[in-house]
């Protein structure tokens, strides 16, 4: 009789045991899933404030260097382009990153040729609208720069912690899926040259 209860709570112990190791491993994947998830909103956030500034930017350009129309058309286009892809962090795959990173490179390409027009105006380069707009925007790149870099982070720490043994296999049962990176385009390497 006295061996049955141990053998029993043995079972039990074991059984607890398993039961808060998986607790812990889908909960520990579910927080990091939602930092993912978090940090990936603060990349959108900061790519939609360089949408927001770009109408203002073509506007005050258009004033000035009206005859540019062709740069102004594209940069317009590429923001439309831009706008139109939505991604919520369930469709994120490599695929779908690399399509983002090439239609935000066109936008950046884009803005890049806008503002290189600006030395051929000097009242445009004197203009303190535009120079205010040149600085948000320029912020406002470096800002995306930093939270692409903090989203590889968190991406990498949820990767690393739902592909490792034997968490893939709760990861697998569960369909926690690992995110992909944000890469260098090809080219990234050559700094662009623009002069204002």
């Amino acid at each position: 009789m006295k061996k049955g209860y141990i053998v029993l709570i043995v079972i039990a112990v074991v059984v607890l045991s398993i039961f808060f190791w998986f607790k812990g491993a889908y909960n520990g994947m579910v927080n990091m899933r939602e930092a993912v998830s978090a940090q990936w909103s603060n990349v959108e956030n900061q790519y939609q404030r360089r949408l927001d500034l770009i109408p203002n930017l073509v506007n005050t350009v258009k004033g000035y260097a009206s005859h540019e129309e062709n740069t102004l058309t594209e940069v317009v286009n590429a923001r439309a382009k831009a706008t139109q892809m939505q991604l919520n962090i369930d469709q994120l795959d490599e695929a779908a990153l690399k399509k983002l990173s090439n239609i935000q490179g066109e936008l950046s390409s884009a803005l890049s040729r806008l503002m290189a027009i600006s030395e051929n105006y000097p009242d445009l380069k004197a203009n303190q609208n535009f120079l205010d707009l040149q600085a948000q925007l320029e912020g406002t790149e470096n800002r995306i720069a930093v939270e692409r870099r903090k989203f590889n982070d968190v991406a990498r720490s949820y990767n690393a912690f739902i592909l490792q043994f034997p968490r893939n296999l709760v990861a697998g049962m569960f369909g926690f899926t690992s995110k992909p990176y944000f890469e260098a385009n090809a080219g990234a390497e050559n700094a662009p040259k623009v002069e204002f």
